[in-house]
């Protein structure tokens, strides 16, 4: 269901948060909200809230559609390429393996904490999962 944003309002009545700067604000591991306190405290683990605005951020729900898109993402790069170089070469398979296998797993891990933090920033942007104040009803799905 797509909410339309007319005069700076969701059809909701609630003010429209800027998207594309929130989710880049995620990408570069910042408080959607802010852009100042830091989103992650380990690699993919968020803080609870922010430390400079105070946004509660434990409740978002990324869950597993970060590493599905860097799935995705990974998976077209490292394609691509092997495909163009694999028309222009003639590497062994041990070569093919020697280079797409590293690439694939670096790709993936440096991508991950970017992806999720645009995950995060578009849940805060649209009032997902908590963050318009209201309860989500996964509430209690986090104490388990």
């Amino acid at each position: 269901m797509e909410q339309q944003v007319f005069g700076g309002e969701h059809q909701s009545g609630r003010i429209a948060r800027p998207v594309w700067t929130a989710m880049k604000r995620g990408i570069l591991g910042r408080c959607p909200k802010c852009g100042e306190g830091k989103l992650f405290r380990g690699f993919t683990k968020t803080v609870e809230t922010c430390s400079v605005c105070g946004e509660e951020i434990h409740h978002h729900r990324a869950d597993d559609l970060p590493a599905y898109l860097v799935i995705v993402i990974v998976g077209h790069i490292v394609l691509g390429a092997f495909m163009g170089v694999e028309a222009t070469s003639t590497l062994s398979t041990w070569q093919h393996i020697a280079i797409w296998v590293p690439l694939t797993i670096l790709l993936s891990i440096a991508l991950l904490q970017p992806v999720k933090g645009a995950v995060i920033g578009l849940q805060w942007a649209f009032y997902m999962h908590g963050f318009g104040g209201e309860k989500d009803g996964t509430e209690s799905h986090h104490g388990a």
